[in-house]
């Protein structure tokens, strides 16, 4: 009996894994570590000499760089306390611009990631008429300004049947409408990608679509629902704009950094106090990014490979 010949390998997929091996021998190659190490510790260092700085007593902050510690050693936890708990006319306190920045960033960034995913689940697998033209027009809206849009849907919140301008309601609604578009894109595409018999298996067991919604596409989505998460928490809580149009410039719904700003403004000789408010003001995105970073990267790559 004659043995059994092979067959042949296709010539693309020989350069196709050649192509690959190339690229991944060069990514994790010693030079490649080593330059990602360096350039890991140049972005670092900033926020390093902004914390070491935090915790350095006026005199010791103008008279020196903070890279003289160990030879100029001096802590205090006074910039802190003066930023978190003072509440005199002049203080730089933040606790309450604080908790004010939380109450706007989760329903900031749950409210648009749900109402997301719904529609992202009814794009790909609920056929309804006018679905591709209606998801066009979504896509579409991602390259409209925000600033456009500002003015009208500041007057729509000031009618007497609505009149939630100046409240955390009107930033809520802001920040959903403006993260619509491109979250269900990023969404649809992901949920898009997800195997058809999973889905035919569930309904074949007589799942209804809020039952598929929750046991299948949800837990499924879970890595793009996380990465979409972060930006979105980053972007609500870092921005300045839109929440300084719709709370009003008021103290009790004004966020984070909208006080920062006024630091910078009117304080701007307190360089130690502002090392200690703009510290506080990144610890809640470390903490956000480290809980959900093991999804970041699976998140990204949402909807780049087809099949």
């Amino acid at each position: 009996m004659s043995a059994a010949i092979a067959p042949k390998p296709i010539r693309g997929e020989i350069n196709g894994s050649s192509k690959a091996g190339r690229v991944k021998k060069r990514l994790t190659s010693r030079w490649a570590t080593t330059g990602a190490i360096i350039i890991a510790m140049l972005w670092t260092l900033p926020t390093f000499g902004l914390f070491i700085s935090s915790f350095r007593p006026a005199a010791d902050l103008s008279n020196s760089g903070w890279w003289t510690i160990l030879t100029n050693w001096g802590f205090t936890f006074r910039n802190y306390e003066a930023v978190l708990f003072d509440s005199g006319a002049s203080s730089a306190s933040l606790g309450s611009y604080f908790i004010n920045s939380l109450v706007i960033s989760i329903p900031g960034t749950i409210f648009p990631l749900t109402l997301a995913l719904m529609a992202a689940y009814a794009f790909s697998w609920i056929p309804f008429k006018g679905s591709s033209w209606l998801f066009v027009l979504v896509f579409a809206l991602q390259i409209v300004p925000l600033q456009m849009a500002l003015i009208p849907l500041l007057r729509i919140f000031n009618q007497p049947w609505l009149d939630i301008s100046s409240s955390f309601a009107a930033v809520w609604v802001a920040h959903t409408i403006f993260a619509l578009p491109l979250g269900i894109f990023l969404l649809h595409n992901f949920i898009s990608e997800i195997p058809h018999e999973v889905v035919e298996a569930a309904r074949v067991d007589g799942a209804n679509h809020t039952q598929m919604f929750l046991k299948v596409i949800f837990p499924l989505s879970l890595p793009a629902v996380a990465s979409l998460a972060i930006f979105q928490f980053l972007w609500v809580w870092n921005d300045l704009l839109v929440a300084l149009v719709f709370s009003g410039g008021g103290k009790d719904v004004a966020p984070l950094t909208q006080r920062l700003g006024e630091l910078a403004g009117s304080r701007g000789s307190d360089w130690e106090v502002m090392t200690a408010a703009a510290f506080v003001s990144i610890i809640v995105p470390l903490i956000v990014f480290f809980l959900l970073q093991r999804y970041f990267v699976r998140g990204l790559l949402a909807g780049s490979i087809k099949g």
